[in-house]
């Protein structure tokens, strides 16, 4: 007799093991499937954020930003410190100290929630039932009153510079690489590119981005991204934009890269490259042909604004489906999904949900830009505060970058907010909330933040709409 649950979930990373974990917390009998491998052959919970993304990434930004700071600021609060060495290797030992224990923390969040993981490969059949092959053993038909998708994503490999695990690597090899490369070449300066690129460069390599369009961040605010080049150019990153790469041909210990601009046709050669031009929907072999399921001409599951497929009972979230590539975006849908099953009442707010470059200076943004805003033709009004007048970043030696706020000129409920500067990604969560809410300036204005604090940078900005900040001149 096959197995059955209410909810099978098939992918384990942010959006999956939280869907599977919600769902439990509904009463509802819950198996969670996960095909997951790392690179020493054994499976792990946690997806690409925390086998191969988010976490590892951050682990290796926050050494190499101490690295860094040792070297160049440390002197400035008096520590003599002298000759400073990063020992790579015990850097990595910690990145991947770091992924075991969180990854082993998903095992154990699944035995408290009474959540079955079972590791192998699922497969969505026709009338809600799941093939689930183990990594050892036979395969079993298991029974579905819902499902839900979250096989994330993948590596997008481009045929003219294709992956070879070596000279030529992807983003999750290049979180592991043992030696620090001479020279590093990067394609594509977005999130994972720039904060590749600052790991390695830290540790003292040359390191080109190669970036195919005209406008650097072009997804973020025009002044945030101005501030942005101009910091990264300071720490050595050389990012050339409209650089449309036509070849990268892998040696035994080089790569030669041939890209085109505006000057015409260029060589450079680097010791590693990292291809860095965003992810695709991982369905392979997801489900059956007569499952139901229906792609995109990007190859996204197509689902509604509730992530629900075309098939009854059958919802998708994160990576796999439209809208950005964002753990936090993927774990809400599986919140979502969780509780629309359960029959709950749940939505998700798509124009709130944050973006955050874990570089230095931090970057993050919500809600809408100063040219989106313009393009829709709403009358609106701004205000920036800079970092260098708050008494807080003075302290820690880190005063660049900006927060800037963009509110409607008729009603005053804030329309976006952009940071660039020290924390940011834990500064945007105030203006997350205050969006989710439709907060006006008036409301952050009327706030009280504590002093000193770099959260006080989000409230003179808001003063700065209405030309009343208090600890920098109003223009």
């Amino acid at each position: 007799m096959s197995r059955s649950f209410d909810v099978v979930v098939i992918g384990a990373g942010p959006a999956g093991y939280i869907a599977a974990i919600r769902a439990s917390q509904h009463g509802l009998t819950v198996a969670c499937i996960d095909e997951w491998k790392n690179k020493d052959d054994k499976n792990a919970f946690g997806g690409t954020c925390l086998n191969a993304g988010c976490i590892p990434s951050k682990a290796l930004l926050e050494s190499t930003e101490l690295f860094h700071r040792a070297q160049h600021e440390f002197n400035k609060h008096g520590i003599q410190t002298g000759d400073v060495a990063m020992d790579v290797a015990t850097m990595q030992k910690r990145r991947a100290s770091i992924v075991r224990q969180l990854t082993g923390g998903i095992a154990g969040l699944f035995k408290a929630n009474k959540v079955e993981g079972l590791v192998g490969h699922g497969k969505l059949l026709a009338g809600r039932k799941v093939e689930f092959s183990p990594v050892s053993g036979d395969a079993e038909i298991i029974e579905a009153k819902h499902v839900v998708l979250a096989s994330g994503s993948s590596p997008i490999n481009l045929g003219i510079a294709p992956f070879d695990g070596v000279q030529i690597i992807d983003s999750w090899d290049a979180l592991e690489l043992e030696s620090v490369p001479e020279r590093l070449g990067v394609v594509g300066a977005g999130v994972i590119g720039l904060e590749l690129g600052s790991v390695w460069a830290r540790l003292g390599s040359k390191v080109t981005i190669l970036e195919a369009m005209d406008d650097f961040l072009f997804m973020a605010d025009r002044d945030v991204a101005k501030i942005a080049a101009q910091d990264f150019k300071k720490q050595g990153l050389d990012i050339k934009l409209g650089a449309k790469v036509a070849k990268g041909t892998a040696a035994k210990n080089s790569v030669k890269v041939e890209y085109a601009d505006k000057d015409g046709a260029q060589t450079i050669e680097v010791d590693k490259l990292i291809v860095a031009v965003g992810r695709r929907p991982h369905t392979d072999d997801l489900f059956a042909d007569d499952a139901g399921i229906q792609l995109d001409e990007r190859g996204f599951i197509v689902v509604d604004e509730n992530c629900r497929t075309r098939v009854k009972g059958v919802y998708a979230v994160g990576d796999c489906v439209r809208g950005p590539m964002l753990a936090h975006k993927g774990s809400e849908e599986g919140v979502m999904a969780a509780d629309l099953i359960a029959g709950e009442i749940a939505e998700m707010n798509y124009d709130v949900i944050p973006s955050v470059l874990y570089t230095s200076p931090e970057i993050a943004w919500t809600g809408k830009t100063e040219a989106e805003v313009k393009a829709s033709g709403r009358a609106y009004k701004t205000g920036s505060f800079p970092f260098m007048a708050s008494g807080r970043a003075k302290a820690m030696e880190q005063t660049s970058g900006i927060v800037k706020i963009i509110s409607s000129q008729d009603d005053d409920e804030i329309l976006g907010v952009h940071i660039i500067g020290p924390m940011a990604g834990e500064l945007i969560s105030e203006a997350v909330l205050a969006l989710e809410f439709s907060a006006s300036t008036e409301d952050l204005q009327r706030t009280i933040h504590a002093h000193p604090s770099l959260a006080e940078a989000v409230h003179e900005a808001a003063l700065a709409v209405d030309k009343r900040a208090l600890n920098f001149p109003n223009k």
